[in-house]
């Protein structure tokens, strides 16, 4: 059976399978934290060598390698996951054709009660089950998308893609702390920093207040606070070190 994506189908069906795959993301929240690793990890790296009072020459050097080094690994993760769970969904997908191709019977039987768990009524979950089932691709669709909660289209989503806006995100968060360094020096600099990085801190608060329910200011505030305190803990670590 092929795995290609389902024609849309018209009737009954229809509707019930428009009301199954009603679809969710979270794209922005993956956009919002990946510039936060990359925010609050350079934003530490930058204080404990100021703390240990490194050269500008050397906080930006090391903030350099710093963001290559994170946006690689967030990458090269991203690209890992990805790829492993795109493989893993489409032997989920091989596995469920096969079912569908040698238990038929068995196979509607779920998808009258994956139907009538949305609400429907008994009666028209039968008879919506009996028009999915007589087309295959939609029946494997529908299977997909409810038992195993998969995205035919997308199975998993592009590992590349994924890789790429990673690294560009990582990137993006992890330089903030640093464009002070590249336009002037000493304490001027070093304000800079914290202050552009307080901000950013707290637009990512902000943009976290879009799917975790609080109150902007309070997940601003709240962002604000815990990447202070882990600045000042490695700043206070560098001024350690940095005297011994």
């Amino acid at each position: 059976m092929p795995l290609t994506s389902a024609p849309t189908p018209t009737g009954f069906g229809s509707r019930v399978r428009r009301l199954l795959h009603r679809p969710s993301g979270n794209a922005l929240r993956a956009a919002v934290l990946g510039v936060n690793d990359g925010l609050v990890s350079s934003f530490c790296l930058v204080m404990g060598l100021e703390g240990a009072a490194a050269s500008r020459e050397a906080v930006i050097l090391a903030g350099l390698a710093g963001l290559a080094a994170g946006a690689s690994s967030m990458a090269l993760g991203e690209w890992l996951s990805v790829t492993n769970s795109r493989e893993m969904n489409n032997k989920r997908l091989r596995d469920m054709a096969h079912e569908l191709a040698h238990d038929a019977a068995r196979a509607r039987q779920r998808l009258v009660t994956v139907i009538e768990g949305k609400g429907v009524l008994p009666a028209d979950a039968e008879r919506a089950a009996d028009e999915i089932m007589r087309n295959p691709r939609a029946a494997l669709d529908t299977f997909a998308r409810e038992v195993l909660g998969i995205n035919p289209q997308e199975r998993g989503g592009n590992p590349v893609q994924a890789a790429v806006i990673s690294f560009v995100l990582y990137s993006s968060g992890a330089l903030v702390p640093l464009l002070p360094f590249l336009v002037t020096a000493g304490p001027s600099a070093q304000l800079g920093s914290i202050l552009a990085c307080l901000a950013g801190l707290g637009l990512v608060g902000w943009g976290t207040s879009s799917f975790n329910g609080r109150p902007g200011w309070f997940s601003a505030l709240r962002q604000v606070l815990i990447g202070g305190m882990a600045a000042a803990f490695t700043y206070g670590l560098g001024t350690v070190f940095g005297s011994l």
